[in-house]
């Protein structure tokens, strides 16, 4: 039984560039119908990328990272910083569409439409976790897979051939994918077409936000852009040069955009 939307087809947008990126200008509501659509449609494997200031600021580098989100089916902006940063250039996006909430509310609409889903990454016994507890939240939800793989996997050939073999076994509907960027999007861009899964969605650290894990900011630091000072407080060590350097560099390349425009990133294109 798949999904059977009431709605019209969500009308197609064109990307709004945000640093030289493309992001999807959709709203939360507008991305469900979409990826929905695309596992009743299957008509070729696809995948969709969450982009934050991070992604963003790794893309300036990484000619392979940013191919592979020209090529996704969706880039939805995951960080409310971006929403300030595209209203600020005069190119409002459609709203936050938050990896975990998405994970987390199509794994509800996977329960109501009988859609199979398959959790891959995650640090050990994490996918394991969400998954019983969103099994007991949802109890028609049809998880056919988990897998936390060890460290360096994606090295080892014998575990990436066991990885592929486990995920067209199970013939899920919807990946999940929670190996962290980019790693999660170029395993996906690796092997999506092989794997031949309707829709595959990297998903950062949902699983263990979901596992209790790792504990997610109150709402009104979600609200309010300051999920990632949260972070930063929770795991200093780990994370100061992301948020830290890496929100300086953020806001150095939208006020180069707000000077320039979007010339200021043809280096991007070449």
């Amino acid at each position: 039984m798949y999904f059977n939307s009431t709605q019209h087809t969500a009308q197609p947008k064109p990307r709004v560039k945000l640093c030289g990126v493309g992001v999807d200008t959709y709203t939360f509501n507008e991305v469900i119908d979409i990826i929905l659509e695309q596992v009743q449609a299957h008509q070729k494997p696809s995948y969709v990328v969450t982009p934050n200031v991070a992604h963003l600021v790794s893309l300036q580098h990484d000619r392979a990272f940013r191919q592979i989100y020209e090529q996704a089916l969706l880039a939805v902006p995951d960080g409310v910083p971006l929403l300030w940063a595209a209203k600020l250039l005069k190119s409002p996006l459609g709203g936050r569409v938050n990896g975990t909430d998405l994970f987390e509310e199509l794994a509800a609409i996977a329960a109501q439409q009988g859609l199979k889903v398959f959790f891959l990454g995650g640090r050990s016994g994490a996918a394991d976790q969400a998954a019983d507890i969103l099994a007991t939240r949802h109890p028609n939800l049809d998880i056919v897979g988990t897998y936390s793989p060890p460290f360096g996997f994606e090295n080892n050939i014998a575990e990436r051939e066991r990885i592929n073999t486990l995920i067209q076994d199970a013939a899920p509907d919807i990946l999940f994918v929670g190996l962290g960027a980019p790693k999660q999007e170029k395993w996906i861009a690796q092997h999506y077409e092989e794997l031949g899964v309707p829709v595959s969605i990297g998903i950062g650290v949902s699983f263990e936000f979901v596992a209790g894990m790792v504990q997610r900011a109150p709402r009104w630091m979600q609200k309010a852009g300051l999920e990632w000072l949260f972070r930063l407080i929770s795991e200093p060590g780990r994370l100061w040069k992301r948020y830290l350097v890496g929100n300086v560099y953020f806001a150095y390349l939208v006020m180069k955009q707000l000077i320039w425009g979007d010339r200021a990133f043809s280096k991007l294109r070449n």
